[in-house]
């Protein structure tokens, strides 16, 4: 039976090592500073937005959230991104999305300070990440990095499958796996032989938004299962394993809701906390 990796208590540890890290800081006269640009009235955004304030202030760091009308122009958003570039009193900046239509997203993210960068998708920001260079990555393929980590495996030479490959998290979790030197698959709606690649995984990470895409039988003996998929079925939070079968099987699982949500509102306290310590 595979033990649980708890994303909360995980995140409430290291969150411990944050705090700390941030009185440091204080004591050198700098309060470590996120700004989070929120653009319209989406429901679920604003949650998101109020629970990285809720964890910013858990830490002693100050938040702030710029929330404005949904008919900005994308003109005068990219001036209020400029200006929040130039202000250093503001070491983190994050623009949630979606954004309304009429505005690029790309051109948006392209427009923040990639030393301000703390989610990780300034295109300078994956370009350093996919040479191996240490930068600021996204958030959620940390927090999936330290709970792999947390298992004391050495991802060295394991076969690591990834399903999904959007910017947010399939393709940099797997470039982040393989800068360390893991051997990476990635599959995706084309792939024609799934069962066969989960059969030879040592590690599987799964962010699809599927319900029940993997199953235990066809995994290999003490897998490490993370699952990032986020499905509400009947009312319920469900991610893409079918956990009793996967659990069987697995060495290490993530359970859903609780597994790896927590941990990536915890890397935007870290990357946070390292762009303030980096510009001072």
């Amino acid at each position: 039976m595979a033990k649980l990796l708890n994303g909360k208590n995980i995140a409430k540890s290291y969150r411990e090592t944050l705090k700390q890290q941030v009185s440091e800081l204080k004591e050198k006269g700098v309060t470590p500073n996120l700004t989070v640009v929120l653009v319209g009235e989406d429901g679920a955004s604003k949650s998101y937005v109020n629970a990285k304030h809720k964890a910013c202030q858990s830490i002693g760091m100050d938040s702030v959230i710029k929330h404005f009308d949904a008919d900005i122009t994308e003109e005068a958003l990219l001036k209020e991104i400029k200006a929040l570039n130039e202000d250093t009193g503001v070491h983190g900046i994050l623009v949630q999305v979606p954004l309304p239509s009429h505005i690029d997203e790309h051109l948006v993210l392209e427009t923040i300070d990639p030393s301000k960068d703390v989610d990780g998708f300034h295109p300078e920001n994956i370009g350093k990440m996919h040479l191996g260079i240490d930068t600021f990555a996204p958030c959620t393929p940390l927090g999936i990095m330290h709970l792999i980590k947390e298992t004391g495996i050495d991802i060295a030479g394991k076969n690591a499958l990834v399903i999904g490959r959007s910017h947010i998290v399939g393709q940099p979790v797997a470039q982040l796996l393989l800068n360390e030197s893991a051997t990476v698959m990635i599959a995706h709606s084309k792939t024609q032989n799934l069962e066969s690649l989960l059969g030879q995984a040592d590690i599987v990470v799964s962010a699809v938004g599927q319900p029940g895409l993997v199953s235990g039988e066809h995994l290999k003996d003490g897998v490490i299962a993370i699952d990032v998929g986020n499905t509400v079925v009947d009312g319920k939070l469900v991610g893409d394993f079918d956990f009793d079968s996967v659990s069987n099987k697995a060495s290490y699982i993530t359970p859903v809701p609780g597994g790896v949500g927590p941990m990536t509102i915890t890397y935007v306290l870290n990357n946070t906390v390292r762009a303030c310590r980096e510009q001072i």
